[in-house]
């Protein structure tokens, strides 16, 4: 399946959290989407990794997406090595997304940075002829390299390059959010209190798309930093 955008996270609500509103948006002006967890997320204090399969594709369902799929990377010990590009190039392959959305580049967890470099790495080797990949029948994959890669923001603040407005799907990015039951502020949950678990982070959620949308002139945003160049000859085609 041909997707136009392709959203990866590390960790199973990486996604949600960081790109969901953006996701929502293009899917309603009719872009294919899709998205990638390379972990299951099962080193989390809470829940397990079987269960957030489940939570990812509920998650999935209330996005809307057209295809989500788990790489089985190991949480935690992923290496940016061949062996874990490989994997990344065969999922970009089978998509050939025009568009990369991933991780922060830096953040308090050192997955996300990690893979950030992973997925980037991944995105410009898939575009190599020479690079040899193979799709789940066995037949050899062509190769594509996506227009651009842009990482969404996550804990740590980081001043954007581009923000999207995500005002009418506020409401939606956090149902899918909430999906993750397991993982977020739950008064009855007996499991362990973890940075994401509490009340405060929800509303850090929030206070974040606000503060984003706020740069723009709209009620919510979502951030990402380009690492690439826009070169125009007309500088109305900015606006």
């Amino acid at each position: 399946m041909k997707l136009n955008l392709l959203a990866v996270g590390v960790h199973p609500d990486d996604v949600e959290l960081g790109c969901g509103g953006t996701i929502l948006s293009h899917l309603q002006m009719g872009h294919k989407v899709g998205i990638i967890d390379l972990t299951q997320g099962e080193l989390g204090s809470r829940g397990s990794g079987p269960l957030r399969l489940q939570e990812a594709e509920e998650a999935g369902e209330i996005l809307g997406v057209q295809a989500r799929e788990n790489l089985g990377l190991a949480d935690g010990f992923f290496e940016n090595n061949k062996e874990s590009q490989l994997k990344v190039i065969q999922a970009i392959r089978k998509y050939q997304p025009d568009i990369i959305l991933c991780n922060a580049p830096s953040d308090r967890h050192p997955d996300h940075g990690r893979a950030a470099k992973l997925v980037a790495d991944a995105a410009f080797l898939s575009g190599l002829l020479r690079i040899e990949t193979f799709d789940e029948n066995g037949n050899t994959q062509a190769h594509w390299r996506p227009q651009v890669v842009y990482h969404y923001i996550q804990a740590i603040f980081i001043k954007p390059d581009l923000v999207v407005d995500i005002s009418e799907f506020m409401d939606k990015k956090m149902d899918s959010v909430l999906a993750y039951r397991s993982q977020f502020y739950n008064p009855s949950s007996s499991e362990p209190d973890t940075f994401i678990s509490s009340p405060e982070f929800l509303e850090m959620v929030k206070a974040r798309s606000i503060e984003f949308g706020t740069i723009i002139g709209a009620r919510y945003g979502e951030g990402f930093i380009a690492n690439r160049y826009v070169g125009v000859k007309n500088l109305f085609d900015l606006m």
